[in-house]
């Protein structure tokens, strides 16, 4: 029935995870795909540059602009020859070329934010852009490591033959790049802040709704045991009235009532599930006393001798309400004494020790039963757990919710051990 339960939560949030990892799988995959495609934008860009500078170096040019000067003079030197043809040539020469074009809107003007650094063959720095340095100088070899471990440098050269020339144009990444990156990490964790917001509402909106079911059962259950209670407490005002000359008889009857009291008690608590209790400045003793009275009395039903220990060492009172304090603390002894049902241990006990803690005051319930395995200690407090094969799983959740929503304490398992024996504490403010 439990695991029945939680299983469409369960279902809910495997698939929330399933989405989370889908979504952020392809969001990594289409980014990394962008990514791509803009390094090799950058590269082309680089690679373009490189060209440039490639070009606007080439002898060619030089021996081009040369060749026109001789050519432009010589013709001076015929007189039939006009003027005006060597100031043509010489002003073509002198007038803005191809390779000025070059290097006055490609190589000199800083066109993109890719950070780049030029060594020649014996590594010294060329040139270099978009890197910070300070005073004018840099760390080469830093750069140099750094950029070849993102992108494989561009080698360029210059001149002809033996004079030759070689150069290397390390480049990183642009900042758009660099941000494009993290982008992956920032959509995932918006993504699992959604998804977890997404997740703890409808489970916060399933508890209410659980807790308003089991409140609304509390209290059906409460109005149900109203009437058959008012006609037992005829029926034994009967039995008096007939036996009342017979001890052993009235005996029994009083004890029958009081268990019935105690049922009326029971449906009278339940009616007070999902309202504010009232709380009264109270000692402990008193309540915990009657507890072990009422429970001591029945001990035999659990077919063995079980001792019920008791140690208060504090006279503090506290803010409580002692119906349903007296409930919470029968839940655990009952839950104790079950612990012990099938166990063949002797000496078997309950012990009950209240003690001070500066300004908390601790109720431990320890018992040498079966134990509680690891993997459970977490879920014995919730609705619907139970280790019983007739078990409804709500004495312990009852008592979470009797400690911790209405007497601002805490419950939970102190230490537990298969075999060997279980302790649960109660710390409530003092």
């Amino acid at each position: 029935m439990y695991m029945q339960r939680l299983l469409p939560s369960s279902q809910i949030k495997i698939i929330l995870v399933a989405l989370l990892v889908l979504l952020a799988g392809a969001s990594f995959v289409y980014n990394q795909f962008l990514l791509n495609r803009i390094m090799a934008q950058e590269r082309s860009s680089i690679e373009l540059w490189a060209r440039a500078f490639e070009f606007n170096y080439l002898p060619i040019h030089q021996d081009a602009s040369r060749d026109l000067s001789e050519v432009a003079n010589a013709l001076r030197d015929y007189p039939n020859v006009p003027d005006s043809l060597s100031r043509i040539i010489l002003g073509a020469e002198s007038s803005m070329s191809t390779t000025d074009f070059i290097f006055s809107q490609i190589i000199e003007p800083n066109r993109f934010d890719i950070p780049v650094l030029v060594v020649d063959e014996s590594g010294f720095t060329v040139l270099y852009r978009n890197i910070e340095d300070e005073d004018g100088a840099i760390d080469q070899n830093l750069f140099i490591e750094k950029y070849a471990a993102v992108n494989e440098p561009i080698p360029i050269q210059f001149g002809l033959g033996p004079e030759i020339q070689r150069q290397y144009i390390y480049y990183g990444e642009s900042p758009t790049l660099q941000l494009l990156r993290y982008f992956p990490y920032v959509q995932f964790g918006i993504l699992a802040l959604l998804i977890g917001v997404g997740y703890t509402t409808y489970k916060s909106i399933t508890r209410s709704e659980q807790s308003n079911l089991w409140v609304g059962m509390a209290k059906e259950a409460a109005h149900q045991l109203g009437t058959p209670l008012s006609s037992m407490y005829g029926w034994l005002e009967l039995l008096k009235d007939k036996h009342q000359n017979d001890e052993d008889a009235l005996s029994i009857v009083y004890e029958v009532e009081n268990d019935v009291t105690r049922v009326k008690g029971i449906a009278e608590r339940f009616n007070k599930i999902g309202s504010k209790p009232e709380l009264k400045r109270l000692s402990l003793e008193p309540i915990v006393d009657d507890v072990i009275e009422y429970m001591s009395r029945r001990l035999p039903q659990f077919g063995k001798h079980i001792e019920v220990q008791k140690s208060i060492t504090t006279s503090a009172k506290l803010d409580i309400n002692p119906e349903l304090f007296q409930w919470a603390i029968e839940n655990l002894i009952k839950n104790s004494m079950d612990a012990m049902r099938d166990t063949n241990k002797e000496g078997a006990r309950v012990a009950i020790r209240v003690t001070q803690d500066s300004d908390q005051v601790c109720i431990d319930i320890e018992d040498t039963g079966s134990g509680i395995d690891r993997k459970s200690i977490n879920e014995i407090f919730k609705p619907g757990f139970s280790t019983k094969k007739r078990g409804w799983g709500l004495g312990l959740s009852l008592t979470k919710r009797i400690i911790e929503e209405y007497h601002n304490g805490k419950v939970f398992v102190l230490k537990s051990e298969p075999g060997v024996g279980t302790t649960i504490r109660i710390m409530l403010p003092a």
